[in-house]
Formats: C-alpha cells, structure tokens, sequence
C-alpha cells in the first residue's frame, strides 16, 4: 500500500459523482425502476434458496462465517456480511431469469444488490440508503461495461460478473459513508478482484463468479475503509483493468454526463428463465405454434437466424439444464412442443425429453447479417413442403415491450412458490415497494429470512 499513489482520473470521477449523489437528485423513474430491478431480484433468490448450488455453497460458508451474520434470502442459516453477498448473488443468478441491460448484456442487479443488503442490515441503514447505493451502483457498473464492450465479452470475460464488482464496490462505498478518494480506492481495489469467464457459463462456476463479484466488491471497500490505496490508473491505465482485459476503454462512456443520463432507465426483465437473446427465438416460436399448429411429427426443420451475439451465445449442443437455458435449439424446440418456455421447460427431465431431444436435433442455427441485437427470426420447415416464418424485433420483456410492476410481482410470486418459501411474498413485495420510506431495512429482510 503506498500513500503517494492517488486515484486514477476515472475512478476519481466515479468517486466525486457516488460520494456527492443526492436522493431528491435522482429521478423518480430511476428510483421506481431501482425498485423493480430489487422485486425482480429478490423473486430470482425466493426461487432456489433451497436449489443443490446453494446448499452445497451454504456448507462451505456457514463454518467459515463470521459471529456477525446477516439474512440468506428464503433461508433460515445466516451468514457473515461477505457470505451472504456470495451467495444472494448466487441466487439471484443461478436461474438465468435476472435483469439484463441489453447493450452489454449486464445483468445488473445480482452482484450489487447483495452487498447492498448485507451492509443495509448489518448497519442499521435506511432503506432509502440502500436503494440510493444500489443505483449508484448499478450505475457505474453498466457504465465500466458500456466503455469495454463489445470487445471485453467477446474475448471471453464474463461481463456481469468482471464489472459487477465496480458496482458492489461502488454501493458499498456509499453506504461505508467513504469519501470520494476512499471510493475510488475502492474501485481500483475491485479492479484487482474481477474474474469470471464465458466459456463457464453451462456450468456452476458461472455463479462463483457472480457470488464473488458481489462478496470482493464488498470487500474491497472494506479494505479502501481501513486506508488501502489502489494504483493511479487502476481501471483505465496502460497496464490497468480494461485494457488488461480487452480494448482501450471508452473513458467517456464512463464519466459524461454522469447524473443526467441513468443506464438503470435501460435495464430489462425477463418473462422467461434463459439467456436474454434467446427472447426473441422463444416469442417467435411461440407466434408460430399459435398460429400454424405444426404438428412435431410434421417439422423437417427448425431455422432460427440472428446477429453474432445470438449464435456466440446460444449455438450450443445440450446436455444438462444449465445448457438448455442458452440453447437456440433448446429454446424453439420446448416453445413448439409445448407452447410454453418457463421454469419447468427448462428442467432437467425435459431436457432429456425424447421429443424435445428430436426437434433440438432439427433445429439449425444461422448467422442473419442485418439481424438487429435482441432480434431472431424462426422459419418452420415441414415434411409437406409448406414453410412458416416469424421474426421477432422486440420480444417481449425488451425496453420496447416492458414487464409491468404487475407482471413482474406475479414473477415473484410464482418463483418463491417454486422455490417453497414458506415466508409472506406479499409481504416481500409490499416492503420492496415503499423501501425508501422504511428507517431501516429490517422489515424487508425478516419477510426474506
């Protein structure tokens, strides 16, 4: 640690703008949309509290945690701060249903909301605290992502979990009371801590990495609490995080009009549990089963097409259920068979379903040139000769064809009952919503605990 090393220009920048934000600054739609981002989360979490990766992650915490504990959502077992960051995040993640910012495929609130909420409950802070710090949070993670993408992603690095730590960094240096060098700090400490690959994300290595954003950047303001230092350029210095990990960044994706334009306004929510491009293949498929009926003895084969992003992404042969959720071939052969593509659809005895096995296997994927992000286009091709086609600009849960308050409350309910939480959801829900109002945040944790 060397005291003769300040910040670099952006993480000063960021210092400034998380230590100076002000709650009647921040407009009320970005506040509601914060809410919603938490109700989406928490529904996420309710879901497989009691899921194999979350006990087996639970018996290696709980020895190891700390005297201070805090709530794990839908669980009775409490965890130290850092432990519980870990595994909210986990489960906040492990389903793939999460909110995602389309433009970097983020999913934004995983990695911040956890170390948000363990420092909220341990602390004693005011709910409205928590929900500031988690949008200042989720405000610099989408940003460091908007500066690297797409190159960073496309190299491998699994981007919520590698800039979710600046966020869980940034929220807890908020709610530390940390002042703007100290923040910054923080940040570049965080740099240090940012992993997570793509080439892991069919697998339960994907969750670590996302349970360790949210636990190292927690940490790293704990460490920038007690005077650690980061160096000068830690995030976009010669030999600093971008571009150790991609490109020269995009610094003024980073710091322009910070407080006047809020990425949260960009952030979507998912009607089904997989991979936010496959939406479209799914919302496509599922126009075509209404309207053309095709008997699946009758399909020769399935086409969908799209940008790069969709075929990277969901080109994939499948195995287990975490392979399902970012199939194409998944994805269009459960939304033909069954007209449907929920929690069930993307379990492991459909996956292993003989028919569902048969029209993967007939199903192509193809690279489509003027295909927009977010798009796909679905061409049925039966044994009679006739051909039915459907594309999908905007599938639904897109900025485009947004998830209302309800809908996404009805999510929540549907996930924590088939999570078997035996707690009050509607209780959950109502402390969600009137969380800046709430002296501490007691409330909303003993209806998660």
């Amino acid at each position: 640690m060397s005291a003769s090393t300040g910040p670099s220009a952006v993480g000063s920048r960021l210092g400034q703008f998380i230590t100076a934000s002000n709650w009647d600054a921040v407009p009320a739609a970005v506040r509601h949309e914060g809410k919603r981002s938490l109700l989406n989360f928490v529904g996420n979490a309710l879901g497989v509290a009691h899921a194999p990766p979350l006990d087996m992650a639970l018996r290696v915490l709980l020895p190891l945690s700390g005297a201070d504990k805090v709530t794990v959502i839908g669980r009775s077992e409490r965890l130290d701060p850092l432990g519980a960051a870990f595994l909210n995040a986990v489960g906040g993640n492990l389903l793939d249903y999460d909110d995602t910012h389309l433009r970097t495929v983020i999913h934004p609130t995983a990695p911040v909301a956890p170390a948000a909420l363990a420092l909220g409950e341990q602390r004693g802070l005011s709910g409205q605290a928590v929900l500031h710090a988690f949008i200042l949070g989720a405000e610099v993670e989408c940003r460091i992502g908007n500066a690297v993408s797409p190159g960073h992603y496309a190299r491998g690095w699994h981007i919520t979990s590698t800039c979710g730590v600046f966020g869980a960094a940034a929220a807890s240096a908020r709610l530390l009371g940390l002042n703007a060098e100290q923040t910054a700090h923080a940040l570049g400490i965080a740099a240090s801590q940012s992993a997570g690959i793509v080439e892991n994300l069919p697998s339960a290595a994907k969750n670590v990495s996302v349970g360790n954003a949210a636990r190292n950047g927690l940490f790293a303001a704990l460490l920038a609490e007690q005077g650690y230092t980061a160096a000068p350029a830690a995030i976009e210095g010669p030999l600093g995080w971008a571009r150790a990990m991609g490109d020269a960044p995009a610094v003024g994706e980073i710091v322009d009009a910070l407080g006047e334009r809020w990425e949260l306004q960009k952030n979507t929510y998912k009607p089904y549990p997989c991979g936010i491009v496959m939406h479209a293949v799914i919302d496509a498929c599922l126009a075509l089963r209404q309207e053309h009926a095709p008997a699946p003895e009758g399909i020769a084969q399935v086409i969908v097409s799209g940008d790069q992003l969709l075929l990277d992404r969901g080109d994939r042969s499948v195995s287990n259920e975490r392979d399902a959720r970012v199939s194409i071939h998944h994805c269009a052969a459960v939304s033909l068979l069954f007209g449907a593509a929920g929690v069930r659809e993307f379990s492991e005895p459909v996956v292993h379903d003989p028919a569902v096995v048969r029209l993967r296997a007939r199903t192509k994927a193809e690279l489509r040139s003027d295909s927009a992000r977010g798009a796909a286009t679905a061409t049925v091709l039966m044994t009679d000769g006739r051909v039915f086609e459907r594309t999908v600009e905007h599938p639904k849960g897109s900025i485009e064809q947004p998830l209302s308050d309800q809908e996404i409350e009805a999510k929540t309910r549907a996930l924590a009952r088939d999570g078997g939480f035996q707690g009050a959801v509607d209780t959950a829900i109502a402390e969600i919503w009137r969380l800046d109002e709430m002296a501490t945040i007691e409330p909303l944790v003993s209806a998660l605990h």
